[in-house]
């Protein structure tokens, strides 16, 4: 009887062991680990350039070189070689290996010390997830992780996982990043050798680090070999000819090689999605492997990075430090370069800054939008006089507005033409004042100004003068959308089969004639001298500026296939010395046009279609008169050509008064004086450059043939209305004589410490 009680309190605490054992064993079921849970998103991204050269990887948020793939684009080799090394029954048991947990014991008691391990693949991906202490609690709770593992996931999903985590030395973690880091291939193209290197490295990811202990590696793969040898995979030929393959460690440059600012930029707008989902449409360039192909040129690239660099050094005597820069196909919309500082790695520098995106205020660099919207809303037009004279906006409250140029000059009446091409504030801003700041806004807004999100009334009439602040990529957009005479497109910064949106159809005439003007390198002699930095040996449109107190320089401009944007300023917000965007921005800009069309030149620029040319009175805008002493030739709209035959009567309106009565003569058109230079000019002379750098001298008035030029009281040998006199460092007293009249400037002329990328320019230095 006593033994029959003692067989039933036995049988009941087994079988309350068993229940606990039960439960235990079945409570995973309950808090399963489905692959999905553990997906890997922030994943390195790795960059190449639209030709497969590489550009760098961009790592995860915790500094780790990851990169996935699914388990069947792994060569069999580094599968079957990781199975063999690390868990050969990992398909015929379950979380843990009881045989192996019953072997080790049994070894480490004989022993007096652990002979083996019997960590499975699913208790290393557990420590992988969790690392947990080496200790009793530590093992539980790897154990207790691997059952979940093993509760959600099939075998295949726990091995994928684990080989995209495997340690593989220094910060990279996966086959996939091991193998495109060490051999430059993936995953899938491993040989036996090469996967039998990888498959030794996770034992001791530092002891078997390939770059340093090359030895011990191959001491590890003499083990993988033998072990998949063992479980049948090779036989004992392939194993010895394996051993002593050569296999060399084809390590890539680490980290980044060009384009830093755009590969961190780029990494910010994309968001990886799971391995297993759907790539999205913005995604469509982006390879399962993460491997993005981007629309960056390299060479190009580095050569904006260098010239960055050299026209920053020459212009630190002026208190400047940074520049950024981009280049636009105009066909395609790609970025071509990108560069965001002169040196992304110089934190002394606030190199990483991003000078392409930026907010920044744009300068002059708006007008020609402006005077775009202005002509097609026919405000204004080619033919147009403005008023470059003292004017005065009352701002409820706020003081008098008052706008000038930098020069404090007005040129009293001037052509569309001339105004634009000259960057005049007052002109501007008087067209503005036709168009309206709301619908001039909304205009930017569409051209891609995301960042022009105030009021009208917070931005006023300045506008135009650059009040708000954009960034230097919305800027290069919005001249794209110029380049192709107003058929937007986006920038596109990812190699994709995706067609381009259908262009939209706007008045190309309008944005034909702003190319007209911004190419025109006569029309922007005045500001910027006869031969400037500005102008190229080829068609190229082109507009500068400069923000308030010179903290900031601009040059955009394009040609019939590039669009280039430069910015040149100082990212902590120093204003530079006296340097305008023609001294700051230009050269940078200049350089790169160059070298974009060194080996072959731009085509010309689309002629002007419904347009009639016909000379005008640059004073009047009107059919000349005899008494006109400066005709030009201007674009009409062929409906204003019967008010050009009728009207030729032109007198100032009182606007002029002011400006009038501050100038040394009546302004008449039988007043007898000099136009170019203007009284007070400053003028930069290039060392080796003075055969090429000439100055104009223009006449106007002069009723007679026969007319004298002096210098410095020396007479010039030549009798013309205009001519061209080499630039010598000096101050200058220029006059003209024709029989009893006479007119006299003064200019000045300096040798310019700049050197410059172009022989033969010359501008005023106190332009925007």
């Amino acid at each position: 009887m006593r033994l029959s009680r003692r067989l039933i309190q036995k049988s009941k605490f087994i079988l309350a062991i068993a229940l606990i054992c039960l439960v235990v064993r079945l409570l995973p079921y309950f808090a399963p680990i489905h692959a999905a849970d553990i997906a890997q998103n922030r994943l390195a991204l790795e960059f190449s350039d639209r030709n497969g050269l590489p550009l760098g990887t961009i790592l995860t948020r915790d500094q780790e070189h990851t990169a996935v793939v699914p388990l069947n684009q792994v060569s069999p080799q580094f599968i079957n070689a990781i199975l063999a090394a690390e868990d050969s029954s990992f398909y015929h048991h379950g979380a843990l290996d009881m045989k192996a947990i019953i072997r080790a014991i049994n070894q480490a008691i004989h022993t007096k010390r652990i002979v083996s391990g019997a960590s499975t693949i699913t208790m290393q991906l557990a420590r992988m997830l969790e690392p947990s202490p080496r200790n009793l609690s530590g093992k539980l709770q790897e154990i207790w992780l691997s059952w979940r593992l093993a509760a959600g996931m099939n075998k295949d999903e726990i091995l994928a996982a684990y080989i995209n985590r495997l340690p593989m030395g220094g910060n990279i973690y996966g086959v996939e990043a091991a193998s495109r880091t060490y051999f430059s291939i993936p995953a899938s193209d491993l040989n036996l050798a090469q996967a039998s290197l990888l498959a030794a490295i996770p034992n001791n990811p530092t002891y078997f680090d390939p770059l340093q202990h090359w030895n011990r590696l191959k001491q590890r793969q003499k083990y993988v070999l033998n072990r998949m040898l063992q479980d049948g995979y090779i036989t004992q030929q392939i194993a010895d000819k394996t051993q002593t393959e050569k296999v060399v460690f084809q390590s890539r440059q680490r980290g980044i090689i060009a384009a830093p600012h755009f590969l961190f930029w780029l990494a910010s707008q994309i968001q990886i999605p799971p391995t297993s989902g759907d790539i999205p449409p913005f995604l469509s360039g982006v390879r399962g492997d993460h491997l993005i192909q981007t629309t960056i040129d390299r060479p190009l690239q580095q050569f904006v990075e260098a010239q960055a660099q050299q026209v920053i050094s020459t212009l630190a005597a002026n208190n400047v430090h940074d520049a950024a820069a981009l280049i636009i196909d105009n066909h395609t919309g790609e970025v071509l370069a990108y560069v965001g500082s002169p040196d992304y790695f110089n934190e002394a520098k606030l190199g990483r800054n991003d000078g392409v995106q930026a907010l920044r205020q744009p300068g002059s660099t708006l007008k020609p939008f402006v005077y775009e919207l202005a002509l097609e809303k026919k405000l204004i037009r080619p033919n147009t006089i403005l008023a470059d004279v003292p004017a005065h906006y009352a701002i409820p409250g706020a003081k008098l507005y008052s706008p000038t140029d930098y020069t404090q000059r007005f040129l009293g009446p001037v052509r569309v033409r001339i105004a634009l091409a000259n960057s005049l504030n007052v002109p501007a801003v008087r067209v503005l004042e036709k168009v309206t700041v709301p619908n001039f806004l909304a205009r930017l807004r569409e051209l891609g100004f995301t960042h022009l999100n105030q009021t009208p009334e917070y931005y006023g009439l300045g506008l135009t003068l650059g009040s708000g602040e954009v960034t230097l990529w919305e800027l290069a957009q919005a001249y794209v959308t110029m380049a192709r005479q107003g058929q937007t497109i986006p920038l596109i910064s990812i190699i994709s089969n995706s067609q381009l949106p259908t262009p939209n159809s706007p008045n190309q005439t309008t944005w034909q004639l702003i190319t007209d003007i911004l190419s025109d390198h006569h029309a922007r002699a005045t500001a910027f001298g006869v031969d400037s930095v500005l102008n190229l040996p080829f068609p190229a449109a082109v507009k500068t500026g400069t923000s308030s107190n010179f903290r900031d320089t601009w040059t955009v401009g394009f040609t019939t296939d590039y669009t280039v944007a430069t910015w040149v300023g100082n990212f902590n917000g120093e204003p530079m010395r006296q340097v305008s965007g023609v001294m700051g921005a230009a050269p940078l800009w200049n350089r790169i046009m160059l070298h974009l069309h060194e080996h072959q030149e731009p085509a010309d620029f689309t002629v002007l279609q419904g347009l009639i040319k016909l000379p005008i009175c640059a004073i009047s805008g009107l059919r000349p008169t005899p008494d006109c002493n400066s005709v030009v030739q201007e674009y009409f709209y062929p409906e204003d050509k019967i008010a050009y035959e009728t009207q030729n009567n032109f007198n100032l309106p009182s606007e002029y008064d002011e400006w009038l009565a501050k100038q040394q003569s009546n302004f008449v058109s039988s007043n007898f004086r000099i136009i170019s230079p203007h009284n007070g000019d400053l003028f930069l002379l290039y060392p080796g450059a003075e055969e090429q750098q000439k100055l104009e001298f223009k006449l106007a008035g002069n009723k007679s043939a026969s007319v004298e030029w002096w210098i410095n009281g020396e007479k010039i040998e030549a009798q013309s209305t205009n001519l061209f006199w080499h630039l010598r460092p000096g101050n200058w007293i220029l006059e003209a004589r024709s029989g009893e009249t006479n007119d006299k400037v003064t200019f000045k002329v300096e040798l310019a410490k700049i050197k410059p990328t172009r022989r033969g320019f010359s501008f005023v230095k106190s332009q925007r």
